[in-house]
């Protein structure tokens, strides 16, 4: 039977990001349900109960993450929502945000129920101008409506939501430097412990979730727990995926389908397979940019979490970059390395030096001016990044830098002997 869109369904149809359209077709139905029904306890019990695990990256469960909070009242909670979406290769969320904004909020306005907040931060990355506007408007439509505020539809429960624009820094995603930025300061990470749930934004319990989190929550609202923990690969890896693919394929594009949908299904079926025939299958980075990469012999593989971690990478935002036969990998790996080397907050010393020391490599091997010793050098510069920083930005970086080159390791010798890029003629990164 074909996958019928859940995340997806409003997407692409007329209206879609107005709330009229929204409650033709269904929506704040959950929310109506579970402020008449529930409580902020059984809701959490349900979102545990479905399996969700966070889409953001890490993949952890989120009514577990939930249940971290403090069970004392004496200071205001707060949820934060993170759509700070930077990762190279994913663009999941802002689909989510521009096209069908009253999901995210109904899961937003649901969760922030569940964790007994009364106030939410929507940090949303500072170059989406038209998510913005589309989400800003969202947000005043529900107040209008009712569904925020006050009161929220007689159910006593009140929410108010801050819309905030971050400035562009790629490690505002980390959820530290997240709420550094939410309160006015530099986005730079926080040593954990404590972790946000217990201090958080301006010293409070906070709890921090990602965009497509939060649109899965609206969905377990709808139609339970019990119902959302058949699609996937259950116990572990339950629900609807949102995949980003990109490289070179047909049609590069969002596609959404179970946890656990095979990594060549999603090329060859969705993206309408490789853009140039004539160019075999290289290799496939699975998770998003900061994912050690995997070769064309180990793509026969789930796209879930454990599914992934025992091949050798991770989901992480499940951006999938695809590269074909004539794809340079130290090309590949220097454009990445500029990226993070330009990221890098600097607040730790392996990672901002580290960074710069792999595009000064990476630069010199491209260039044909490359030396035996630098292809170790590149593994030994990872290995002292990785582990060695306050925030997963280290390994951000180390995992690819030391997945490349132990995957490609011929290609990286081949650079030094050559004296330049033995693809130069064919390449198809540039």
């Amino acid at each position: 039977m074909p996958y019928e869109p859940l995340l997806l369904r409003n997407a692409g149809k007329p209206g879609s990001e107005t709330i009229d359209a929204y409650l033709a077709s269904g929506g704040y139905q959950g929310l109506r349900r579970v402020l008449k029904e529930s409580t902020p306890e059984k809701m959490v019990e349900e979102v545990k109960a479905s399996g969700l695990r966070g889409r953001g990256g890490a993949g952890f469960a989120t009514g577990v993450k939930w249940g971290f909070l403090p069970k004392t009242r004496d200071k205001p909670r707060y949820l934060c929502i993170n759509a700070d979406e930077s990762e190279p290769g994913t663009f999941k969320d802002r689909l989510l945000i521009e096209k069908d904004p009253h999901l995210v909020l109904e899961g937003i306005i649901l969760s922030a129920y569940a964790i007994e907040c009364r106030t939410a931060f929507f940090y949303i990355r500072g170059e989406f101008h038209q998510g913005c506007r589309v989400f800003q408007r969202a947000v005043d439509e529900a107040y209008a409506k009712g569904f925020l505020g006050k009161n929220i539809l007689g159910s006593g429960y009140d929410l108010d939501l801050v819309l905030y624009r971050g400035a562009g820094a790629y490690i505002c995603g980390e959820e530290t430097a997240l709420l550094e930025s939410l309160e006015g300061k530099r986005g730079l990470p926080r040593i954990k412990p404590p972790f946000p749930a217990i201090v958080g934004l301006y010293g409070c319990p906070t709890i921090i979730n990602n965009v497509e989190t939060l649109a899965n929550v609206t969905l377990i609202a709808e139609r339970g727990a019990a119902w959302y923990a058949t699609i996937g690969r259950p116990p572990k890896n339950t629900g609807p995926k949102l995949y980003c693919l990109s490289g070179h394929v047909k049609r590069p594009g969002v596609y959404e389908a179970p946890l656990g949908v095979p990594l060549m299904e999603l090329i060859e079926e969705r993206a309408g397979g490789l853009l140039r025939p004539d160019r075999p299958l290289k290799a496939v980075v699975p998770g998003g940019s900061s994912m050690r990469i995997l070769p064309a012999s180990k793509c026969d593989v789930l796209m879930d979490f454990d599914s992934l971690v025992a091949a050798g990478s991770m989901l992480g935002s499940a951006a999938v970059i695809v590269m074909d036969a004539g794809t340079c990998m130290v090309w590949a790996l220097l454009s990445l390395a500029r990226f993070y080397a330009h990221e890098s907050c600097g607040q730790c010393t392996p990672c901002r030096e580290g960074t710069g020391w792999f595009v000064k490599i990476l630069e010199r091997l491209e260039a044909g001016q490359g030396r035996p010793e630098d292809v170790d050098l590149l593994t030994d510069v990872a290995n002292k990044v990785e582990g060695n920083t306050i925030c997963p930005f280290g390994e951000a970086i180390a995992w690819p830098v030391q997945s490349y080159v132990k995957t490609f390791r011929e290609e990286y010798e081949e650079h030094v002997r050559r004296k330049g890029c033995p693809l130069a003629a064919t390449a198809t990164v540039s």
